[in-house]
């Protein structure tokens, strides 16, 4: 298995350092508003590297935090006139449910920053300790990245003619500055009643500082692999990086791995630009959370991609395909089970399934993989050679496929009772000849989001 790692700038073999196990720690939402789809881009590529390291037989013990306090979130309570907590409450549930929406397997660890500010202010206090701290006149603490000798060595900086020395206290800043970071802010008005006693007097701690603490105390000083979107990488895994090792001395993260941004009908997406989507505003314009995911997924992670309605359009069809297909294989399988040798036709697309994710999570070629099983199957069908153990045999190659798309199978969805109705009346119809009556109840049931298709073994509904 080989992974593009942005440390080293290349692809290399990857190997876990506890045989078997994988600590994986991916950059989560900061709750202060709903997470729109450039944010789903990243925990989509994050569930595909989980369920991939799973499907290769790892144990992944997967850390996903929370950043409930930041200059954001505290002015977003502010504004609102509610506390922290509450402010931030409505954003958390809100993305354990898109999770859910989604199909995003749950991580094993949320760690919330409010909920580990002592294990921060131990970190801040090694850095003391190793001489990379040092508290400003205001109370606020800073890492000095003119002692951290490596500093830079994930965005690949040349730091030579770049502000060095300054003091840069706000969580997100240029690109291009490179200057001392707060790892602890000194309480001041504009922080309400949001603050925390320390060493170094009341105040809060820096957004950086926040992953370093949380990966170690759940994943240890070195771990094996960090993911988060490529505008992450700095400044904020650089600094992660910097309080991490200079802490500790130890390399903090073996593989890191960063996904490509995401466009909108080929722009950058913004809310002036009207092209601005949660969740929430997809599912009401009729887009479901298995055709999002199938779009996300669709393109390899570290290639930008580009979100548009036609995409959602072409995933409905295809992902009708793929429906089609495994009803048919359902029913040619019955009770069966898939005993013995798979056929070569079910063998070759599920090895080049595995085949593609291996090469740095290659999801282009894995979706190919999959279209190919499905068009060997419906060959089979067409000549006659798909008997119940084929089917089985295909049935359990999508399975496992699915454990790392999971867009394959869905859970059966309730006909309702007037479509089962109107179908009853157009077989009726159809045994008439009546066949003006037939298109009508057939565009009826249409009307009401389910398609109806005729096959020897009679009428088949199915969503639309």
């Amino acid at each position: 298995m080989k992974f593009y790692n942005s440390l080293t700038r290349k692809k290399e073999e990857f190997k876990s350092i506890v045989t078997g196990k994988v600590g994986l720690y991916t950059c989560g939402p900061t709750v202060y508003d709903f997470a729109h789809i450039g944010n789903f881009r990243a925990y989509i590529f994050e569930d595909i590297l989980r369920r991939t390291l799973e499907y290769a037989g790892y144990e992944v013990t997967q850390v996903m935090n929370l950043t409930d306090v930041d200059d954001k979130t505290i002015r977003g309570a502010m504004k609102n006139n509610v506390s922290l907590s509450e402010y931030t409450r409505k954003y958390k549930d809100s993305f354990f449910a898109d999770l859910k929406t989604l199909g995003i397997e749950p991580a094993e660890h949320y760690p919330a920053a409010t909920e580990h500010i002592p294990e921060m202010i131990a970190l801040i206090e090694r850095l003391f300790e190793r001489g990379l701290a040092y508290k400003s006149d205001d109370g606020s603490v800073y890492f000095s990245v003119a002692k951290f000798q490596e500093y830079g060595k994930l965005a690949h900086l040349d730091l030579e003619g770049m502000r060095s020395g300054v003091r840069i206290s706000n969580d997100e800043y240029d690109k291009d500055a490179v200057g001392d970071f707060a790892v602890w802010k000194a309480w001041d008005e504009d922080d309400g009643d949001v603050w925390w006693d320390s060493p170094w007097g009341r105040g809060r701690p820096g957004w950086h500082i926040e992953c370093s603490a949380m990966s170690m105390k759940y994943l240890g000083e070195s771990f094996d692999i960090h993911t988060g979107g490529i505008d992450n990488m700095f400044p904020h895994h650089e600094n992660e990086i910097a309080q991490a090792e200079g802490a500790t001395g130890k390399p903090f993260v073996h593989t890191w791995l960063h996904c490509a941004h995401l466009r909108v009908n080929g722009e950058k997406m913004s809310k002036s630009l009207g092209n601005f989507y949660t969740l929430r505003d997809l599912k009401e314009k009729g887009c479901d959370g298995r055709e999002i995911r199938y779009v996300l997924l669709a393109g390899q992670y570290r290639q930008p991609l580009n979100f548009t309605f036609e995409a959602i359009a072409a995933a409905h069809s295809a992902l009708s395909r793929v429906d089609e297909f495994v009803r048919l294989a359902s029913e040619r399988a019955g009770d069966a089970k898939p005993v013995g040798d798979s056929p070569a036709w079910v063998v070759e697309p599920l090895d080049a399934f595995g085949a593609a994710l291996s090469d740095d999570l290659n999801t282009p070629l894995a979706l190919a993989a999959l279209y190919t099983l499905i068009g060997n199957g419906n060959k089979a069908e067409t000549s006659g050679t798909l008997d119940s153990y084929a089917a089985a045999h295909a049935l359990r190659a999508l399975e496992r496929m699915d454990g790392v798309l999971n867009v394959v199978f869905r859970a059966e969805v309730a006909i309702p009772a007037e479509v089962e109705t109107l179908a009853a009346q157009r077989a009726e119809a159809r045994k008439a000849k009546q066949w003006a009556d037939s298109d009508r109840l057939r565009d009826e049931i249409s009307n009401l989001g389910w398609t109806v298709k005729d096959t020897p073994e009679g009428q088949r509904l199915s969503p639309k």
